[in-house]
């Protein structure tokens, strides 16, 4: 439900309103592994079930069988320098199961590296290693008591 007081009536021509809600969603990558038709989403703490139910279906079409919601706060702490109890802002989440044949797979937005090109850059590293311990009893082979670090 929108707090805002519109105008019913309004002198002139057509009557042309823009509604907006107040409410709004925002998608989040769950913690825990879940089933792959259940999304995650933070949302508006004035949103009930109902409400999260009718913004997916009127406005993106998608058909929910189950919201269920909770309200996660977060630990207080003490400040460190004044010494006063801090809480941040509770958040709404809600948890939306989709139909068995719909499944949802979170956005890989940055390339994740594979096996093989980790392993090829720790051996490169490793390459790279060896050669500058090699260089460096090179440099120093004729200087038997000296230590490495005293160089000119």
């Amino acid at each position: 439900m929108s707090t805002r007081w519109y105008p019913i009536y309004q002198k002139g021509g057509p009557q042309l309103r823009v509604f907006l809600p107040n409410f709004w969603m925002k998608l989040v990558k769950p913690t825990q592994d879940q089933p792959p038709n259940i999304v995650q989403f933070a949302c508006s703490m004035e949103m009930t079930k109902h409400d999260v139910k009718n913004y997916l279906e009127k406005i993106y079409n998608i058909k929910c069988v189950d919201v269920r919601t909770r309200i996660h706060m977060p630990k207080t702490r003490r400040d460190p320098g004044k010494g006063y109890v801090i809480k941040d802002e509770d958040t709404k989440y809600a948890y939306v199961t989709m139909p068995k044949e719909e499944s949802f797979k979170f956005p890989d937005l940055f390339e994740t590296e594979t096996k093989e090109k980790i392993v090829e850059d720790h051996d490169k590293a490793m390459k790279q290693a060896k050669e500058g311990f090699q260089d460096f009893l090179k440099k120093n082979k004729d200087r038997a008591n000296m230590p490495g670090w005293f160089t000119i």
